[in-house]
C-alpha cells in the first residue's frame, strides 16, 4: 500500500482507574535524573529548607521514547500555563547536589 493509500490510526481509548491514595499525589520540589541505554530512571524528591537530608518520595522508570514524549508533553502543558498565567520565572541556576542514596 502506499502512503496515501492507508487507513487514519485512530486513537485508543484507555479507561484510567486512580486508587485515593494516589490522587492525594506526593509533592516533589526536586528531580534526579539518570538512564542507560534502555530506560530512564527519575527520583523525585521533597527537600525542607534547612534539612541537609531528604528522601527520595517516587521513582518513575520509563523507555527512552516515553521520556522524549513526557518532555513533549510537559513542554506543551508549560507553554500553555504560561498562555493564561504568564510567565514563569526561573531564579537562577540550581544549586549542584550529589545525590547520596541510602536505601
Amino acid at each position: 500500500m502506499s502512503e496515501q493509500a492507508k487507513p487514519p490510526v485512530q486513537a485508543q481509548q484507555i479507561q484510567i482507574d486512580i486508587d485515593e491514595a494516589t490522587a492525594q499525589g506526593t509533592y516533589a520540589n526536586l528531580v534526579f535524573i539518570n538512564h542507560t541505554d534502555a530506560e530512564f530512571v527519575l527520583d523525585f524528591v521533597f527537600v525542607q529548607p534547612g534539612v541537609p537530608r531528604a528522601r527520595v518520595r517516587s521513582r518513575i522508570i520509563s523507555s527512552p521514547r516515553h521520556a522524549k514524549r513526557m518532555l513533549r508533553a510537559l513542554e506543551s502543558n508549560i507553554a500553555r500555563y504560561e498562555q493564561v498565567f504568564g510567565k514563569i520565572e526561573e531564579v537562577g541556576p540550581a544549586p549542584p547536589i550529589e545525590p547520596n542514596l541510602i536505601s
